[in-house]
């Protein structure tokens, strides 16, 4: 079975955008950094840290759940090592996740069960890890197929 998720962004100006994820959610700004952009909202870099960090959090809060354990206020902190590639273009070449759960691990019961499993259950880090295959078309104002 297959899913599948989607967003719309629009240019606001510069290089800030708007990003709708689906009606009734709320919209999200996103802009580049300086020099080019005003920093006004997350860049892309940031909403894909965010997008990785996230899934493993609720990956791992599932992976608990599965036993009855609650992990209590989990905070994930991800970050990002952006080089310039051999064609001097900026590129993610790391992405480290640290996350600390709110209650002491002596605690949890199968705690080791859950840590050998839940980054298996995490769509986002799991799909980063292997590399995603992205098709790209472009079209003008009038619907005509540029690229």
């Amino acid at each position: 079975m297959s899913t599948v998720a989607s967003i719309t962004i629009t240019r606001q100006a510069d290089y800030r955008f708007l990003v709708d994820f689906a009606p009734g959610m709320t919209q999200l700004l996103a802009d580049e950094p300086p020099p080019l952009g005003g920093a006004a909202g997350p860049s892309p870099s940031h909403m894909l840290l965010a997008a990785v960090a996230n899934c493993l959090t609720a990956s791992l809060t599932f992976a608990l759940q599965k036993f009855k354990l609650d992990p209590g206020a989990l905070c994930a902190t991800a970050t990002a090592t952006i080089e310039r590639n051999g064609s001097n273009r900026l590129r993610i070449q790391h992405i480290d996740v640290a996350i600390q759960l709110g209650v002491a691990g002596a605690d949890l019961a199968h705690l080791d069960r859950a840590l050998a499993q839940f980054e298996e259950f995490c769509t986002v880090s799991m799909s980063v890890r292997q590399g995603i295959d992205i098709a790209v078309s472009v079209t003008d104002n009038s619907g005509a197929k540029l690229k």
